[in-house]
């Protein structure tokens, strides 16, 4: 389900308005059952509207999917609580551009909670139909900066509206029908965080800031801010391309690295660029003229190899399953895309 969320504590650090931040989010849960709930699609009407006109002609003539995701159906019952993962998109994306990862995950019994980030997400709708689009573009490293640390603020906000909504709260500021089931599901002693990009520099700052998370994942994302050279006591893994090589060529990857005392790893995708990590790498093929920055690595594989290095990061260090780890530790023939690289 999607909820609209409002800070009072916190006024928009992007506008003069005095404004409270608001958000969106959408929830991802294991349903119980779909019937006579409604597909929500990959992106809501008026913001994909807004992305057609971020690409003029590369998008003309196409529906935007629907997901697997019905909307408020009943949330699944099983007697216990359920680990919660954040998701945090690049610069400029919107937090549906993930669905492929976070759909996997939701089928192995997490909850998954997307978020959009107001004035640098790409598109954001809000209930009564208004899409903000992106009015920050990182023109500066001060810039870049200041983003990242909104967004860690922003997913604290999120975790702390979460703790509501499993009390049985509605945090959603019009009040909009809760699922279901959906109270006393939510297992806050196992959080992570993840993201794409800039997401993934969201990530790491929500971890510095945030003992809540236990774990996270920076998917080809260059750090920002004060993480960098504290680093993290906490599971953390980096995944990167060949065109980025952060270990050799990203300043701030180096240096987070020699500052990380929990488990760490970084990880390659073969054949992939920026965006192969993201749902554009299957989409990219539909579109007119292709699409920049995916590479040469099959769409299906990209997925694959992606959902499985994501899944089983967490299956080991939010269920502690042991025996998902190995995918992580070295060459793996199932998923021979997926390189180890320290």
């Amino acid at each position: 389900m999607q909820l609209h969320l409002v800070d009072p504590a916190r006024k928009d650090p992007w506008t003069d308005s005095g404004k409270p931040r608001e958000l969106m989010a959408t929830l991802h849960y294991p349903a119980h059952g779909t019937r006579g709930h409604a597909m929500l699609p990959w992106l809501s009407e008026g913001a994909a509207g807004a992305l057609k006109g971020r690409y003029p002609g590369k998008l003309d003539g196409h529906a935007m999917p629907l997901t697997h995701s019905a909307d408020t159906a009943p949330a699944a019952r099983h007697g216990r609580r359920r680990p919660v993962l954040l998701y945090s998109p690049g610069f400029g994306s919107d937090r549906s551009f993930n669905t492929l990862v976070v759909e996997d995950l939701v089928s192995w019994g997490y909850i998954v909670v997307t978020v959009d980030h107001p004035h640098d997400s790409g598109e954001v709708e809000f209930p009564d139909g208004h899409v903000q689009t992106r009015t920050v573009f990182g023109a500066n490293k001060e810039e870049v900066t200041k983003a990242v640390g909104v967004r860690a603020d922003d997913l604290r906000f999120v975790l702390d509206c979460l703790a509501v909504l499993d009390r049985g709260g509605n945090p959603d500021a019009e009040r909009r029908r809760l699922p279901h089931g959906l109270r006393g599901t939510l297992d806050l002693g196992r959080v992570g965080a993840f993201g794409h990009s800039l997401g993934g520099a969201s990530s790491a700052a929500l971890m510095h800031q945030d003992r809540r998370v236990r774990a996270g994942i920076d998917l080809d994302g260059t750090l920002y801010g004060p993480v960098v050279t504290a680093g993290l006591d906490r599971p953390f893994l980096l995944m990167d391309t060949a065109d980025h090589d952060g270990l050799k060529k990203d300043p701030a990857w180096t240096e987070f690295w020699k500052h990380l005392g929990g488990w760490h790893r970084c990880l390659r995708l073969a054949d992939a660029q920026h965006l192969s990590f993201t749902d554009i790498v299957a989409l990219a093929p539909q579109m007119k003229g292709g699409f920049p920055q995916v590479g040469t690595i099959p769409a299906d594989r990209a997925v694959a190899a992606v959902r499985a290095t994501v899944r089983a990061f967490f299956e080991l260090h939010l269920r502690g399953r042991v025996d998902a780890g190995h995918l992580l530790e070295g060459a793996s023939r199932r998923y021979p895309e997926v390189g180890f690289i320290a």
